[in-house]
């Protein structure tokens, strides 16, 4: 979960039943039902991707960041090479590197970075809760 505040509006003290764990108790409690009131969604890094490919295998890495999620912001030559922009889910760049020297014949290369947080699709989503119930029901 990402930008959580809480802010403390009213509260009252009696020296009896008032303690620091109780608070903390209350405070946890107000927190468990303000994020099932919000209706939270997962969400998924997402990384600034620079590609610099030469111009023969424009159309493979655009094809490929496509099947990866991602979205292409622009492209700029660079030289007798072409660069593309993109962002693309960290989720789909684990095997980027040998994903790109096959389709450049490792002419290719990339940086990344991270750019922001972004709500992961609906069914991509629901994949992933499936797999961390059974996850946890085997343990």
């Amino acid at each position: 979960m990402i930008r959580l505040k809480a802010t403390l509006h009213d509260g009252s003290y009696h020296p009896v039943d008032s303690s620091e764990m109780a608070f903390k108790m209350a405070a946890s409690l107000a927190y468990k039902k303000g994020i099932q009131d919000a209706e939270p969604v997962l969400l998924e890094p997402v990384m600034h991707v620079e590609i610099l490919i030469p111009d023969e295998y424009m159309g493979d890495i655009i094809g490929d960041l496509n099947k990866k999620r991602g979205r292409v912001l622009g492209m700029e030559q660079s030289g007798k090479n072409q660069k593309v922009i993109a962002e693309v889910p960290q989720a789909e760049m684990f095997k980027y590197a040998t994903d790109l020297r096959s389709l450049t014949q490792a002419k290719g290369s990339f940086i990344m970075r991270f750019e922001r947080y972004d709500e992961v699709p609906h069914l991509e989503a629901l994949k992933i809760i499936e797999e961390r119930k059974k996850e946890k029901e085997a343990l």
